[in-house]
C-alpha cells in the first residue's frame, strides 16, 4: 500500500511543478524570455509557440530581443505579443522585435500579487483534488480500518506539508513583485 503514498506524492509533486511553470509567466519588472512562453503565433495557419519561431534573448535588464528565423513572420509575431496582453509594446525594426519592459506601477503590482494569488489557490484546489481522490481509492480498498485511519493521517500530512509549500511559494512570489 506504500505504492499509493509515492503515487500520491508524484500527483503533488506535479501540483508544485505546474504552479512553477505558471509563476514564471508573472512579470516581474525584469526581463524574462519565459513570460512569453504562452505567447502562440498564427504561422502558416496553425498556432505555434513563439519559442519554436524565434530565438529570444535578454540584451539588457529590462529589454527584450526577439529573432523571428523567418523574417515574414516578423508581423505575426508582433501581432501575438499584442494580442497575449502581457502589458508588453513590441518595437519592430524590420529585423526584430524589441520589448521594452516597464517599470511596474503600484497598481499593476497589487494586480500581478492578485494574479499569483489565485494561482495558488488553483493549485491549492489542485492538492486537495488529489487527496479527495486518494481518500476515496483508500476507502474502496481492502484494508483494515487502523491502516486506513493511518494511510489518511499519512496522506493529510502530504497534504499539509505541500499546502505549506505552496504558500511559502506565494509569499517568495509577492516579495519578488513588491520589490522595486
Amino acid at each position: 500500500m506504500d505504492f499509493d503514498i509515492k503515487n500520491i506524492e508524484e500527483k503533488l509533486d506535479k501540483s508544485m511543478e505546474s504552479l512553477e511553470k505558471k509563476f514564471t509567466t508573472v512579470r516581474t519588472g525584469r526581463a524574462n524570455p519565459s513570460s512569453l512562453d504562452i505567447v502562440k503565433v498564427e504561422y502558416y495557419g496553425s498556432l505555434t509557440p513563439l519559442n519554436q519561431l524565434a530565438t529570444i534573448s535578454v540584451p539588457e535588464g529590462n529589454q527584450l530581443l526577439i529573432k523571428p528565423f523567418d523574417k515574414g513572420s516578423l508581423a505575426e509575431i508582433e501581432k501575438a505579443i499584442i494580442a497575449a496582453n502581457l502589458g508588453y509594446n513590441p518595437t519592430n525594426d524590420g529585423e526584430n522585435i524589441r520589448i521594452i519592459i516597464p517599470a511596474l506601477t503600484e497598481e499593476r503590482r497589487k494586480e500581478l500579487i492578485k494574479q499569483v494569488k489565485s494561482l495558488a489557490e488553483e493549485a491549492k484546489i489542485s492538492v486537495r483534488n488529489i487527496r479527495h481522490d486518494a481518500i476515496e481509492n483508500l476507502e474502496k480498498s481492502e484494508i483494515s480500518e487502523d491502516e486506513e485511519k493511518n494511510l489518511e493521517k499519512e496522506i493529510q500530512d502530504l497534504v499539509n506539508k505541500y499546502n505549506k509549500k505552496i504558500e511559502d511559494r506565494f509569499k517568495e512570489k509577492e516579495k519578488e513583485l513588491m520589490t522595486v
